[in-house]
Order: structure tokens, then sequence, then C-alpha cells
């Protein structure tokens, strides 16, 4: 079986090395040291490092040195390779060090190739059986393997951070699930909802994210062991049966990766779209939950705010600002991951017959950085709503200045049924509603309660007190709090299966 617990313990901050004007090697630790080097937001800024493990050079490494040993495993079990070669490769491949890393990088600015750079590497550690590594593969044999192992690896801690928040929100929808708030259509006060209930719709979002990053995980496939165009022919030369599909099996038994039945030289770029189609699906949900926040956290509205730090600075000209930062930073985030979908469309779209070579710079990039970006949108989502801030008085004050105007149906309907003229009482609630809107922003209180009470065109068919009754907005909220509630018993099923 493949070991890999890279991913699960933070790796320690490692220099790398650069190549400069003059082609020479160089460590780079004194150069980062002093920060006079590029590096990316990604590096330290965003992202867990966990999740910057996974896509580590060391860990791309392991995974490379680890599929050329089951490999080589496979080929001693059919006789091809001796024992103590493999013995030799097994007792090594765990030795991706510093130093090996430069002797790698060393050997691929010479031979320009970085899979065959690290094969010469390892052979260089293996006395004994540097002379099997890689034998019968092409390069991608090694190399997509290896990356659908980090999507899986990338995957799980995705769908696990997922969860968190998914489980963080669903206690925020259960606390709130029958609090009144106006809701907003067109940015414009409408009819009341619940906070709960609002909270439910992001919640339900990220429980179609939560399923389909689920099913794009199960359904991670390898390359295999195909050779150059996929058709195995080189397996079948070296296995001598005419099955080179069994040495494939027993290669990838010992990963646990499934490959996919028909590839070229590469698996279908098509799994990197679908992957990071479901990483875009989580970014948007996030947005939108984001961007609402800020609208709902600006003083006019004021009901919601993200956790602001004892010590955190607003802005450095304006003192009392309180900032929505951590939403804007989910925002900015998830802007950029909604343009990588197109970048894996065209890898798919483009990769022309059996394969071609323009897909492999941009994925080094589109891969590892959207994950990073997501990982750290759900970080910083699992922070905003594990430490939302409701405002309650801002709430009832915001019902109390528009609730009457959406409690009016109420009142059309309850006249009509007492004998009323519909189209009759729809002008008077109208003109009211236009006189209303006319004192509110001028700066007073809410008049359209007490001026439809005392209206003698309502009075005549219900008693003032009844019609006050009829306008208490709070109530007016449907089965809200009910199907708040049944979205957090579907989100709880779902991260319990």
């Amino acid at each position: 079986m493949l070991v890999v617990c890279e991913y699960q313990a933070a790796l320690r901050p490692r220099s790398c090395l650069l190549i400069n004007m003059s082609s020479q090697i160089i460590d780079s630790h004194s150069v980062s040291s002093t920060h006079s080097q590029y590096q990316s937001p990604f590096t330290q800024r965003y992202g867990t490092d966990a999740m910057r493990a996974i896509w580590s050079e060391r860990n791309k490494r392991l995974l490379w040195r680890q599929l050329w040993v089951a490999l080589a495993e496979a080929e001693c079990d059919l006789g091809i390779v001796p024992a103590s070669q493999v013995d030799d490769l097994r007792a090594h491949a765990e030795e991706v060090t510093d130093a090996s890393i430069a002797r790698a990088l060393e050997i691929e600015h010479e031979i320009q190739h970085d899979l065959m750079a690290e094969v010469r590497a390892f052979a260089e550690q293996c006395t004994i059986g540097g002379g099997i590594i890689h034998l019968g593969a092409t390069s991608m044999d090694i190399e997509d393997n290896a990356d659908a192992l980090r999507l899986r690896q990338a995957l799980d801690l995705t769908i696990t951070a997922l969860g968190k928040v998914m489980a963080a929100l669903s206690e925020q929808v259960e606390r709130h699930a029958d609090l009144p708030v106006m809701a907003f259509t067109h940015l414009q006060p409408a009819e009341p909802t619940t906070l709960g209930y609002r909270l439910a719709q992001y919640l339900q979002d990220l429980l179609m994210d939560h399923a389909q990053l689920t099913q794009v995980r199960a359904n991670i496939r390898g390359k295999g062991f195909k050779g150059a165009v996929g058709t195995s022919a080189s397996y079948m030369e070296l296995t001598g049966d005419g099955m080179p599909s069994s040495l494939e099996t027993a290669v990838m038994s010992r990963i646990g990766l499934e490959p996919f039945v028909a590839t070229t030289q590469t698996y279908p770029r098509k799994q990197d779209l679908l992957v990071v189609n479901a990483l875009a699906g989580v970014a948007q949900s996030l947005y939108k939950f984001a961007f609402d926040l800020r609208v709902l956290q600006s003083p006019p509205i004021g009901e919601l705010a993200e956790p602001f730090g004892a010590k955190q600075v607003g802005s450095s000209a304006m003192p009392f600002k309180r900032n929505p930062i951590h939403s804007e930073n989910i925002n900015s985030l998830a802007r950029y991951v909604a343009t990588l979908p197109h970048v894996m469309w065209d890898n798919a779209a483009h990769s022309l017959l059996e394969r071609t070579l323009d897909d492999s710079a941009n994925r080094r990039i589109v891969l590892s950085e959207g994950f990073l970006a997501v990982d750290q949108i759900l970080r910083t989502a699992l922070r905003i709503v594990s430490g939302l801030r409701v405002n309650e008085a801002q709430i009832r004050r915001n019902m109390q200045t528009y609730g009457p105007f959406a409690a009016t149906e109420k009142l059309l309907m309850a006249v009509t049924k007492a004998g009323g003229n519909r189209q009759e009482f729809h002008e008077v609630i109208r003109e009211h509603s236009l006189s209303a809107w006319a004192k509110i922003n001028a700066g007073e209180a809410n008049p359209l309660v007490a001026a439809l009470c005392a209206d003698p065109l309502v009075t005549r068919y219900v008693s003032a007190e009844t019609a006050a009754s009829v306008l208490v907005a709070d109530v007016y909220v449907g089965d809200a709090p009910q199907r708040a509630r049944q979205v957090v018993a579907m989100c709880r099923a779902a991260l319990k299966s």
C-alpha cells in the first residue's frame, strides 16, 4: 500500500533551489530570508500548511518514488527484475531531502526533463537497484498517477474543511431559525423571513457543493501504466505474455488507485476540469455568503457582522472603521478561483490527438493554487461563521421600519374577507405607503400602522385593534423556521454518511 503522510502534518518550510541568470544553481534560503525574491502569496499567506504539504515538491517526488517501487515490485513478481534491486529501491524511496532535490534540479538544468532528473537522482542513491527504475514506463505513467493521488489527498482535506464550515453554519441556522428579519429583493425591503432561513440558503448551496466534491473524489482515476500512447505496447513487450493489464492491475492495487480503462499518454484532462469545477462551486457559494454579509454589515442595515479582533485595525487613515476584510478576502480569492475552470476546459479541449504538452505549465499552477485558494476561503469562512455577530436590536429596528409595508398584504386580505373591495383598498394602502415612505426618508418613524388603523375605510370592516394586530410583521414568516431546520437535518445526515 502507498503510504503518504506528508499532508497530515505540516511540513516545515524548506529552502528551495533557484536558477539565476548565469545558469548557476543557488540555495535560496539566504535569498528568501531577505525577501528579495518573489514568493507566491500561497507560500505563506493563503492556505494551510497541510494543503501546502500536498502540493510540495517533496510530496510529489515521494509519490513518484513510491510509484517506481510499486512498478518494480510488480515486475519482480513476474520475474522481470530481481528482488535485491527492488529491495534497494524500497530502502531509499523515502530519502527525498533538500540535498536530493538540489541534485535533481541540477540534473534537470542539464537535461531539461524534470522526471528523468529525479530518476537519475534516485538511481544515484540506489547503487544496486538504480538500473531498473522506470522500466517500461513513460513519464506520464508516473506523473499522472501521482497527480491523481495528490488530487485525492487535496479533495479529502477540502471535503473535511467544508464539513466544518457546514457544521458551524448548521448551528447558526438552528440558533436563529425563528428570528424574524426583513428579506430584501432587488436590495429593497420585501417581506419578513427569518435569519435562520436566510442562512439556510447558503447551507443548502454548500450541501450541493459537498455532494459534488464527494462524487468527484469517488471518481478520481489514475492513468494506470499504459505507456507512451496508452496502448500498453511497452508493457506487453516487457511481460511477454500478451497480458500487460495484469501488470497494471498489480501496480495500481499496490497504490490503491483505480485506473481509467482507456487513456492516451495522459489520463483524460476532463478529470481536472471536473475537479476544478467542483472547487469553483464552493468558491461561488461562499462568495455569495460573504458578499451578502458585507451588505448586511453596512451601517444602514447593520444586522450582521463578521468577528472583529480587539486589536484589529480597520483603516490606516480612519481609526473608527470596522471593515469586513475577511468577507472581502473570500470574495477576492473566489473571483480568482472562478477563472480557473476555463483554463482546465482549454486543457481538455486542446489536448490534441494522443497528447500535447501545452497543459503542463498551467497545471502546475492551477491545481495547486486552486486548492490552496479554496482552502483559504474555507478557513476564513469557518472563522466568520463561528464568530458571526448578530445585532438583534438593529434587526428589530429594521423590522419596525420596513415590516409594516409587508404586513399590509395581510390587512388587504382581512378587509376583503370582511366584505371590502380589494381594488379600492389596494389604492388606500398604496397612498398611505407612499406617504409613510416620505416620512421615513425624512428621518421620521414609520407612521403606516397608525395611519391605516385610523383610516375609516379600514375600520369600516375591521377594528383598529384587529388592524394593528394584523400589521405585526414578525409572525408573517410562513414556514421558514421549519424549512431552515429541515436543511440542517439534511446537512447533518450528509456529513454523517
